[in-house]
């Protein structure tokens, strides 16, 4: 799992699509290759490898006399995170009950990398351009006209062009600004590890 697979070749992908109407093109890759820029600051490799589901959503997971995981067309070797951030959803407060004991849970069957969760947003500015042109390869296939109609719509690809804007905005946040979501514990392993930037936000009780 990597920029490769999950931005460039997508990339590639979005503009040979004639799914994204003409007048759009330009300003959507302008989009992308900018969030590309500021991923390659804030992607590393700095991660042990694991095989993962790698499309983990509540979605994915079919509870029939206990969950059973499907939909495993994207699995990989991968950051454990990438099996962990698509479970977690609501406001602040919300998220960070579930990232408690999502990582509670996790760490009684494996140890847990937190450093790993600086890679979130990363893994989401990834997935936003990997899944648009994962639909966009498979449009031929006439299930996904009908599954996804609004691919066709102009405005679908203006709020495309925002959100990716937007996501690139979010990854030049200082990394201790995107740790709002967990708790002091997290936070204070990151603080102590001398991080300037989380030094006076730690301090302020954020």
């Amino acid at each position: 799992m990597g920029m490769d697979e999950y931005l460039h070749q997508p990339r590639l992908t979005l503009e040979q699509t004639n799914l994204v109407p003409a007048k759009l093109k330009a300003a959507l890759l302008q989009a992308v290759d900018k969030l590309g820029d500021t991923l390659q600051q804030r992607w590393h490799n700095a991660w042990h490898p694991l095989r993962l589901h790698g499309d983990c959503h509540p979605g994915n997971i079919l509870w029939r006399d206990g969950p059973l995981f499907v939909d495993l067309d994207d699995a990989r070797n991968g950051p454990a995170v990438q099996d962990l951030w698509m479970l977690i959803n609501g406001d602040r407060q919300e998220q960070r009950i579930q990232w408690d004991i999502l990582l509670e849970a996790y760490s009684e069957f494996s140890e847990f990398d937190i450093h790993e969760l600086s890679l979130i947003e990363p893994l989401r500015a990834m997935r936003m351009v990997y899944y648009l042109a994962w639909i966009a390869r498979r449009w031929q296939d006439p299930a996904f006209p009908r599954a996804f109609p609004w691919m066709t719509d102009e405005d679908f690809w203006r709020r495309q062009i925002s959100q990716f804007t937007e996501q690139e905005k979010l990854l030049q946040e200082p990394l201790c600004s995107l740790l709002r979501n967990f708790n002091e514990e997290v936070r204070r392993i990151f603080h102590d590890e001398k991080d300037l930037v989380c030094t006076d936000w730690f301090s302020a009780g954020v």
